[in-house]
């Protein structure tokens, strides 16, 4: 009806306006969600024929009546408000979404049917630490299950649509990047570089929606669940499979920069910087480590609303808190891997897309950006991630900020964006609430604390936070750590905390 629609009337339908604004309703209702909040913003942004475009992109199997979860539904949403008429006349510039396929979220249902898995439904039931004892089991079992036809065959005609090109594979679950339950990190996304002949590339990619749909059954998103009050909701799997942004140099493939951009600011380092402001982390490459904190690595910060003030001002501080690595796609090891910044440039020869925006050249104890796009062997061991070139870029820095202001606007709540650049264009990857908890009241501190009884102080960079059930203090004695002899030693304690946060439970 959709594609009948789309070629008969071009969408001039002559319908009354209360009467399309009732059919856009309903097809957000079927497709996305039923959630109020995002139904009364979506329907005053979409048209039908946007419905046309997006559904021969997705695998919708016999009999569904499945959506396409938290995240796809969220990034058309956000895509949606930053063309809209109202976000081009703050003077974005042209901010682009990858090309996408989607699976429907009920064609889990099919695939545990399929396969005589319904006990893996009672998994949110046990305790967790027998769910995370399981849930290796459980990746290898869905792994080595069938596919349903019809997911298999759509999954062909998506690999002819994206070609070679690499992909990443997302999870898009109904309760994903909701107002309430963001679900950060909690499921699985796989990169897969995509080469080869058509068969080996299938394989891999049946393989990864099979890994991210066994990611509904692990521990952490059960967890969430219970702690969020919505451990019955009828949970369902979406996938969303994306094209990585980026360009093939040599043997790897990767974006010239990527990162996280926040509309409210809670880590403000200088008393001028408002929460209005924004906070954006970037990395090189891949945006992996900039979403997920790294243990012995720095994402560079920068605030949208002052882009002059920065975190690390001293010149032996920008280069001690640069990405030393990044995360690449290997298309000859037809891998996700990480690599030294250093390594990465040695290997391409300092060819490197936006490269003078990226780094700067370490030269008689001062940053300077480079002049051209060319580096020689010798300037390539002095170039440094910090991404000075940005900050004297207005257009970059003037469309994240416009972006975040234009979603929080129309959203009406903080957001939380993913963003890659590819040395050309700035793509949106993904858009959810931003957190709100650090928003509310603190805890009251006790003011007759014993001194001995403090752990530490701080009166910046920490954000209101409540935690309970904490099991493990990692406690680094200051005055032993300022005798150290040299700045190795202190590494190797920085590594040592490193190797402990890998090993102790996560949150405890």
């Amino acid at each position: 009806a959709i594609r009948q629609y789309h070629d008969d009337l071009r969408g001039l339908s002559g319908l009354a306006p209360r009467t399309l604004k009732n059919l856009r309703v309903s097809l957000i209702q079927r497709f996305l969600t039923e959630q109020l909040d995002f139904i009364n913003v979506a329907k005053e942004v979409v048209r039908i024929t946007d419905f046309h475009d997006l559904l021969e992109q997705v695998i919708i199997t016999s009999g569904s009546h499945g959506k396409l979860g938290g995240k796809a539904s969220g990034l058309l949403l956000a895509n949606w408000i930053i063309h809209s008429p109202a976000a081009r006349d703050r003077g974005l510039g042209e901010v682009k979404v990858p090309r996408s396929w989607s699976i429907i979220s009920d064609a889990i249902m099919d695939f545990i049917k399929l396969n005589d898995l319904d006990d893996v439904m009672d998994q949110k039931f046990k305790d967790i630490t027998q769910v995370r004892r399981e849930y290796p089991n459980m990746v290898q079992l869905f792994k080595n299950s069938i596919m349903p036809a019809e997911v298999t065959e759509g999954l062909e005609r998506a690999l002819d649509y994206f070609g070679e090109t690499p992909l990443i594979i997302r999870s898009s679950s109904l309760l994903e990047d909701r107002f309430g339950t963001a679900f950060s990190g909690k499921y699985k996304s796989l990169f897969l570089a995509n080469q080869g002949n058509k068969q080996e590339r299938l394989a891999f990619l049946l393989a990864a929606v099979a890994e991210i749909y066994a990611s509904m059954f692990g521990p952490d998103p059960i967890h969430y669940r219970r702690e969020r009050g919505v451990l019955e909701f009828d949970e369902q799997m979406g996938i969303l499979i994306q094209e990585v942004v980026g360009r093939k140099v040599g043997k790897y493939f990767f974006p010239s920069f990527a990162g996280v951009a926040f509309s409210r600011n809670e880590f403000r380092w200088s008393p001028r910087i408002t929460r209005e402001d924004g906070l954006v982390r970037l990395v090189p490459g891949l945006g992996t480590r900039a979403v997920d904190r790294i243990g012995d690595d720095y994402p560079v910060l920068l605030v949208p609303g002052k882009p002059e003030l920065r975190a690390n001002v001293a010149v032996d501080e920008i280069m001690r808190y640069a990405p030393g690595s990044m995360d690449v796609v290997n298309l000859e090891e037809n891998s996700f891997e990480t690599i030294a910044v250093s390594d990465l440039l040695e290997a391409t020869d300092g060819e490197y897309p936006g490269l003078t925006r990226v780094f700067s050249r370490l030269e008689d104890g001062r940053l300077a950006r480079p002049v051209s796009t060319f580096v020689d062997e010798e300037d390539r061991r002095n170039l440094v991630a910090c991404f000075e070139g940005l900050r004297s870029s207005s257009k970059f820095v003037n469309q994240v900020r416009e972006a975040l202001i234009a979603l929080e606007e129309v959203l009406g709540n903080p957001v939380d964006v993913e963003f890659a650049h590819d040395g050309e264009h700035l793509y949106l990857l993904q858009c959810r609430p931003q957190s709100q908890a650090s928003a509310s009241r603190p805890d009251a501190i006790p003011q007759d604390l014993p001194w001995q009884d403090v752990v530490f102080t701080a009166n910046r960079f920490v954000s209101n936070a409540h935690m309970e059930e904490i099991r493990y203090v990692v406690y680094v004695d200051p005055d032993r750590y300022g005798m150290l002899p040299s700045k190795e030693k202190m590494k190797e304690v920085g590594q040592a905390v490193g190797r402990l946060n890998r090993v102790l439970p996560r949150k405890q």
